[in-house]
């Protein structure tokens, strides 16, 4: 018998969870303090990312972020506040940032990607959200310094031994394949494992095929306040009424840590801004790409290409930071020295907020302090990529069925 199940959170995470959720009868409720039109999984760079296999806590991090830190157009930036569950994270993710963890990490992180990556798969084949941009061209990484390339073919060794495609290009073999942009880089690690999506187009038609097969969703609804009663989650209020659910999962991103504070749940987590342009004109780009030294995306969507970055520690707000916006602008023309973005395009930049967990890895399981409440959240820059493997693990953790991974080191009850 399907159970009521709410969804607290509307992006691609928690649209996922009700994807899968529904499909195996439950009856499922998505609700989201926005219309569901905007935000992190609106502005990230699209990317499915196997090849991502480092962790954002990884060594040298927090040395980087304290040198960048009274530069606030760098690429990580943390501004300085006082704020206690700030430090308390930033020593997590100290902690975190050893090679012995990261080690760790890397395996769990190829594991859930490649899983994503086929399930995107599927989800196109199955023709539920009809036709939807997905291209599997691979991901270029740009460098044009040796000390870049040194750090990304070590990467790119680990990757390769863990059974990920990837290639080395020469300069001459990355105009060959990338013939209608001139590129300024000495060449690129082509991880032919990666593919990406237009995040704009497929968010709406998922949006729509659940309300077609009878997932609630209710947009603009804040939730205000969680309800325990025998160390379950009896009630819901929101800014527009009272819920109850038999299940509860908790998908609100960047808001995640706050909610998780009405349950008396300690859940370490910290939002990290990112920042998006959007290029409606032909531009020649036809790859994916990182450009390394300046730490940004680039993603060649449907009708537009998309710049993308940065990693702000500021808090929760919705500020565009213009000095961020100009650095984004200026790294594109950096490496695509014949392609300047206008005014009007870096007028138009928008943020979203990206939950962050201080080890890098997601937080997806069952809570160990609330009996009916799932975490899926924490992914970082990963969200967009994780999406329908969280939704698949989620649906299989409320119908207790085993897990298509071994999901132990993602538990939101871990210590760092």
């Amino acid at each position: 018998m399907g159970k009521n199940i709410i969804i607290i959170g509307g992006g691609i995470v928690g649209l996922s969870a009700a994807y899968f959720l529904q499909k195996q009868g439950h009856q499922v409720t998505v609700m989201d303090k926005s219309d569901i039109a905007s935000g992190a999984s609106f502005v990230n760079a699209g990317y499915i990312t196997p090849s991502h296999i480092i962790p954002l806590a990884s060594p040298g991090k927090i040395a980087q972020g304290i040198k960048w830190m009274f530069d606030s157009s760098s690429p990580f930036y943390m501004k300085p506040r006082w704020d206690i569950d700030f430090f308390k994270w930033s020593w997590y993710f100290h902690r975190s940032s050893t090679i012995q963890k990261v080690e760790k990490a890397i395996p769990i992180i190829k594991d859930i990607n490649l899983l994503s990556r086929g399930l995107f798969e599927e989800m196109k084949a199955s023709g539920d959200m009809g036709d939807f941009h997905l291209e599997r061209r691979g991901l270029l990484m740009l460098y044009q310094t040796e000390a870049a390339y040194d750090h990304e073919i070590e990467v790119a060794k680990k990757a390769r031994s863990l059974g990920l495609e990837v290639s080395e290009l020469n300069k001459s073999e990355l105009e060959k394949i990338e013939p209608n942009v001139k590129i300024n880089a000495n060449g690129a690690i082509h991880y032919e494992c990666d593919g990406h999506t237009t995040p704009n187009e497929l968010m709406p038609k998922l949006l729509a095929h659940l309300k077609s097969v009878g997932a609630h969703i209710l947009t603009n609804e804040e939730v205000l306040d969680l309800l325990l009663e025998n160390d379950k989650i009896k009630r819901i209020t929101t800014s527009k009424g009272n819920y109850d659910a038999d299940e509860v999962v908790m998908a609100a991103g960047s808001w995640s840590g706050k909610l998780s504070k009405k349950l008396k749940v300690k859940l370490p987590l910290q939002p990290g801004k990112g920042y998006r342009i959007n290029v409606h004109r032909p531009l020649g780009i036809s790859m994916p790409a990182i450009l390394m030294e300046r730490n940004m995306a680039v993603t060649p969507m449907k009708g537009f290409t998309r710049f993308a970055g940065t990693m702000e520690f500021s808090g929760i707000n919705n500020v565009v930071r213009k000095e961020r916006v100009s650095a984004i602008a200026n790294g594109a023309k950096t490496f695509y020295p014949e392609i300047s973005i206008t005014d009007e395009e870096i007028a138009d930049a928008q943020t979203g907020m990206r939950p962050v967990s201080p080890d890098g890895l997601p937080y997806i399981g069952k809570s160990g302090k609330v009996k009916n409440l799932t975490f899926a959240t924490g992914h970082a820059m990963m969200g967009w990529s994780l999406g329908p493997a969280t939704g698949k693990l989620v649906a299989e953790i409320i119908n207790e069925k085993k897990t298509s991974m071994d999901i132990s080191a993602l538990s939101p009850d871990r210590r760092f």
